[in-house]
């Protein structure tokens, strides 16, 4: 198989070297990926600034990309310009720190992979638990098996998976849950700070992501030590609420 592997911690991350190393032993494998850290921007793409992407070599000779944009501005122009032709899988990853709950509509490891899905291409986002992840070569492990599982299925058109693992040895991980995505919202606050000319600004601070007790919500199945795969549609329309929007009768002014 034919994949783009890609990321939102930059193209010398650790966590994509481990995933590109280790796809590439069964398949073949091509980076396009940001030339720095784009952690949290979401789906942002470019388009006031010109974007550049600089070949890199590494110690494999796989071909590799570094993009002074956004993760969906690396799945962009790696399917339409660089890689030549259409690849069969993007995976995009391995982030240290967990994409879960809420997270999913910031982050731009998952954004990748959704971008991938809006461009009819199957994709899977992979993250660790651990914000400081040691254990990339065991989530590396399991994306190969994985991708293997994709590849004799396939995905449904506009939805893509989201991983997520405990950073753990594999034989320490409790097992594998299909799980939802959780809604719970995330606890947040700002550290207000002044500057040398005693002007206010506004530092985010730490955020404490909060959980469910269903044992099929993502970010409890991360809890419980097991390894959480979700499916996710790039569809946001509410079905259920669709019908009864309608009999609202909603007319111009």
């Amino acid at each position: 198989m034919h994949i783009l592997v890609t990321n939102d911690d930059g193209i010398h991350h650790p966590g994509l070297a481990a995933l590109r190393d280790g796809l590439a032993r069964d398949h073949r494998v091509q980076v396009v990926a940001p030339d720095r850290e784009r952690s949290a921007i979401a789906h942002a793409i470019t388009l006031l600034t010109p974007l550049r992407a600089f070949s890199q070599t590494n110690g494999n000779g796989i071909p590799s990309w570094a993009v002074n944009g956004t993760p969906a501005d690396c799945v962009k122009l790696g399917v339409l310009e660089l890689l030549g032709e259409k690849p069969d899988l993007v995976v995009s990853g391995i982030n240290p720190g967990p994409n879960v709950g809420v997270n999913l509509n910031y982050s731009g490891t998952v954004s990748a992979a959704r971008e991938a899905a809006l461009l009819g291409i199957p994709a899977i986002a992979v993250s660790v638990s651990n914000p400081y992840g040691t254990h990339f070569s065991d989530a590396a492990r399991f994306m190969q098996d994985l991708v293997a599982d994709v590849a004799e299925r396939g995905l449904p058109k506009g939805v893509f998976l989201n991983v997520n693992l405990p950073d753990a040895p594999m034989e320490e991980i409790a097992g594998v849950r299909i799980c939802r995505q959780g809604i719970a919202r995330l606890e947040e606050a700002f550290h207000v700070r002044r500057d040398p000319r005693d002007q206010p600004y506004y530092w985010q601070g730490s955020e404490t992501q909060l959980f469910g007790e269903s044992p099929d919500e993502d970010g409890v199945a991360l809890r419980e030590n097991c390894i959480a795969v979700t499916p996710v549609q790039c569809d946001m329309t509410d079905y259920g609420f669709l019908s009864r929007l309608k009999e609202w009768k909603v007319e111009k002014p």
